[in-house]
Parts: structure tokens; sequence; C-alpha cells
């Protein structure tokens, strides 16, 4: 898993409550594991005019020009600003891995379902949790200023907006020790591996049954 630290990124919109994963990534596209390739069909149903299948070639489909992530200002953004109960429906992983195909590392939200909340820390997104009042505030920034951006700082657990205003976020102590590590729970697991290998050869020489 990739490690996050601090970063840079442009600010791009998603001014609705309750966005659910369904819309996040459509379950026709849930057949694939493969962890990549999602970020084209991101909102698949709001971001084109047709609807889309797995294998397509999206580059030949037609974009909804009144869906606010293809407006060429937010293009190459890695932020996403968000509404209350962001990720909730069902606790499809795809949800974080299209988004993090698509580019996006850091989302703002006042509220996260919790399967997603978790999923995000897994896949190398940092879900950042503000007051509403604060969250408003980044939306109103950000309609006056075209390429708004925010730097976010892990380790400091601070967000600065371009005008030097700092905005400080929770986030817990393990979940910060692992997105700057870069570990998953395969990766966690992985740490043990020498303890697991000697448990392993114990094992096989008190229960050499078991291995038969």
């Amino acid at each position: 898993m990739e490690k996050f630290d601090k970063m840079t990124g442009i600010v791009a919109p998603m001014d609705r409550a309750n966005v659910d994963t369904d819309a996040i990534i459509p379950k026709q596209f849930l057949k694939s594991i493969k962890r990549s390739g999602f970020g084209s069909n991101l909102f698949d149903e709001w971001r084109y005019l047709d609807h889309g299948e797995p294998g397509r070639d999206n580059s030949k489909r037609p974009l909804n020009p009144d869906f606010v992530l293809n407006r060429p200002r937010y293009q190459g953004a890695s932020i996403l600003l968000a509404r209350e109960n962001f990720g909730c429906g069902s606790s499809r992983e795809h949800a974080p891995w299209a988004l993090l195909d698509d580019g996006f590392r850091v989302i703002i939200a006042p509220s996260f379902a919790d399967i997603f909340f978790n999923n995000c820390f897994k896949n190398s997104i940092l879900p950042i949790v503000l007051d509403e009042d604060t969250v408003d505030g980044l939306f109103k920034a950000m309609e006056t200023s075209e390429g708004y951006h925010l730097d976010v700082d892990l380790q400091a657990q601070a967000i600065t907006t371009p005008g030097g205003e700092v905005i400080p976020f929770e986030v817990g102590e393990f979940r910060k020790y692992c997105l700057l590590n870069g570990l998953d729970d395969i990766g966690l697991t992985l740490q043990y591996v020498d303890e697991i290998r000697a448990y392993e050869k114990c094992c096989k020489q008190e229960a050499p049954w078991l291995f038969a």
C-alpha cells in the first residue's frame, strides 16, 4: 500500500449528501478484484450519458456536461470535498479502489459511513471528518477560486488553505501509523513474518500429522 504523509492537491466538490457506494462504483463493475482500472468508471452513472459496462472503451462514451467532475477546472483533482454520510450503502471495497484509481487521496466530509471510512484507510486514502460549518466554508471558498487547493499534512494532522488558515483534524493513532507507513492488513501481518515462520516450524515438529 502506498504511504501517505503530506500532499498538496486541487479540490473537487461533491455537493450531495448520502452518496452511496453504488453511485461511487455501480454494481456491474464489481466482477473484477484487481484493485485497479476502476477510475474511469468512478461515478459512472453520473459521469456519462449512456449505460456503462465492464470492458467498454470509456474514451468513446458521451460525457455528461452537467456532472461537476467533468468540468475542466476540476481535472487532476486529488481531494474530494463531500457532504454528510459519504460512502453509505453496501460495503464494497471497490468504492475506495475507484476513488484512488481516479487520483483521489483525500476525502473531506462532515461524516462517513463506517465501513467505507475503514476501507479508505486500508487503501491509501485519508478520510477527514470536519464539522459542517468548516465544510461549508471550504465549499464557498472553492466556488470563488478556480484551481482551489489545500495542503494536507497527516503527521501534523492539519489542513492549510491558500490563505494560510490551518484547520486541524482528528485521526486515530493506529490508522495514522498504518497510512504513514503504507501498511494494510497484509502489510501489518508481514511485519511478523519471522515469528509466523518460527511458529509454523514449531507446529510441524509438535504435530506433524497436521501437515501431512
